[in-house]
């Protein structure tokens, strides 16, 4: 899959290194250029793209000339682009649903003028989860389905050879206007892949734009739950597919220090599955005495079996924030979202013991699921309240759930009436928090967006209480009470409090969960 990477360098150095003893570069003098773009997004940038680096170790092994462009540290994309693509064999833009959509589609067109015969491929989430939907669309020629380290390098090969894709497995294409699927690719074992290109990346430039030396980095892919929401299963088929503890270790202590990384956001669907493994990482991180803080993605039924002093070791080791998707409280609305894993007090004893090893975590809320009640919502805010009050390292990140292309619980949602996007340009307009649910409008509506509201002021007044002067803890005391009393009787008209808490800045409606950090209201997760 095409997706993200690094400097907005032409690079065309030496093989990048290999992880299994079974690859070899190949001894092929020629050079071919493959271009990959990766669009700008909203919130804050994390890092070099990982997936593009990734792509981009396969083709470098083969002799390929690899270009990458990341829009968020190049202001010149467009321009360097089209300068770039009058010798390559094609450009690939990876692709997540929403706004990256629009600019993606932006370049393809700026491409297809001024080099109409170009390949344009489509790699990423969106147009696995859609492949033919995307192929409609007169400016993509191919799709990469699924993770596409190697389709893409044969699809490099074909060209280079002047040769068709049939055949190609994992991709779908257009010939003489008809969409073709080839067979699945079936997912390679981690150990299989060649590293990532990490040497391809720009570091100094990414410090410039977020103003800290950043990592991206997956010890794994993959997480063994089918939560009905989600499309992880759909790329990884719920194979947890990871490094050993030995590597990961290796490997970080090595970049870390080469490139002098001060902070990993690890990109795992489900870091500590294996939990023996996950404290592993963390004991070698500690040992090694190279210090650097990192962040991961979990869920709370594998944090809870860690034993307090492991998590104590987890934050000993540098882990300052993880990002948990419990979404409801409502034993009803997670088995409706297949999420029969997790349960209450596992999301208390994850804040417990988080707390006890100095470590931040973030609880992603979804709100309008399908045969949600609003006694389940009020339960489920109700619970989270209580689980700041006991412990201040909690912070929340509520959504209204949205339907992104491919999730298992599709049938049902147009049985209830809800549209799916006939175009790719129509799943562009799909930011998260938009709500297109038939069944969320008018005074339900308002009621939710008020509730939430008053949750989110209410955690931040909590969370700022203790850092503020004198008159900012009065100010915060009335407020809480207030929102308190709100909350017990539902009573949401004059929002007075909404407004004050906006003016002094005491609003955070969403996080990261992959690094905590506030993002702006419609923006999504890049990973």
């Amino acid at each position: 899959m095409v997706m993200m990477t690094s400097p907005s360098l032409v690079t065309q150095i030496a093989p990048a290194p290999s992880r299994g003893a079974a690859r070899h570069a190949s001894t092929s003098t020629t050079r071919k250029k493959v271009v990959l773009f990766y669009p700008a997004y909203d919130g804050p940038a994390l890092g070099p793209p990982l997936c593009i680096l990734a792509l981009a170790a396969p083709l470098l092994n083969h002799g390929f000339e690899v270009v990458i462009i990341d829009a968020a540290i190049d202001a010149d994309a467009p321009q360097r682009i089209l300068r770039e693509c009058s010798d390559a064999l094609c450009l690939g833009i990876s692709v997540l649903t929403g706004p990256m959509i629009t600019a993606a589609l932006n370049i393809a067109r700026i491409v297809k003028a001024a080099l109409p015969d170009l390949p344009v491929v489509f790699g990423g989430w969106h147009p696995t989860l859609t492949a033919e939907q995307t192929l409609e669309n007169d400016l993509v020629d191919v799709v990469v389905r699924g993770p596409g380290e190697f389709t893409l390098l044969e699809i490099a090969q074909r060209y280079q050879m002047g040769e068709g894709l049939d055949g190609v497995v994992g991709l779908s294409y257009k010939r003489s206007g008809t969409i073709i699927h080839n067979l699945e690719r079936s997912v390679a074992r981690l150990m299989d892949l060649p590293a990532p290109a990490f040497h391809l990346a720009d570091f100094d430039a990414y410090e410039r734009v977020s103003g800290i030396r950043k990592l991206t980095y997956a010890t794994s892919v993959g997480c063994p739950y089918a939560c009905n929401y989600c499309t992880d299963t759909v790329f990884y088929h719920r194979w947890f597919n990871a490094y050993s503890a030995e590597y990961v270790v290796e490997d970080l202590i090595d970049l870390v220090t080469k490139y002098r990384i001060e902070e990993v956001a690890v990109l795992d669907s489900n870091f500590p599955v294996d939990v023996k493994r996950a404290v592993a990482i963390a004991r070698g991180i500690y040992e090694s005495g190279v210090r650097f803080t990192w962040t991961f993605q979990a869920s709370t039924d594998f944090l809870s079996r860690m034993s307090d002093d492991e998590v104590r070791m987890m934050g000993a080791s540098g882990v300052r924030f993880m990002g948990f998707g419990t979404e409801s409280t409502s034993e009803s609305v997670l088995k409706l979202m297949n999420k029969r894993h997790q349960r209450l007090g596992e999301m208390y004893e994850t804040a417990r013991k988080a707390e006890l090893g100095g470590i931040r975590v973030s609880f992603n809320l979804i709100f309008g699921y399908p045969g949600e009640k609003e006694k389940d919502r009020v339960e489920t805010l109700q619970t989270m309240n209580d689980i700041a009050r006991k412990h201040r390292n909690v912070s929340f990140s509520p959504n209204i759930f949205t339907p992104y292309p491919g999730i298992p619980i599709w049938p049902q949602l147009k049985e209830m009436g809800v549209r799916e996007p006939a175009s790719l340009e129509e799943w562009a307009g799909l930011p998260l928090e938009k709500n297109v649910l038939p069944w969320l409008r008018g005074p339900e509506l308002w009621r939710l967006e008020r509730m939430l509201e008053y949750f989110m002021v209410n955690n931040n007044i909590r969370n700022t209480m203790q850092r503020t002067k004198v008159t900012g803890r009065c100010l915060d005391a009335l407020l809480s009470a207030s929102m308190k009393w709100r909350m017990r009787s539902r009573v949401f008209f004059f929002p007075w409090e909404v407004w004050v808490a906006r003016a002094t800045d005491r609003i955070v409606s969403r996080r990261s969960l992959i690094t905590g950090v506030p993002l702006p209201a419609n923006s999504q997760e890049v990973c």
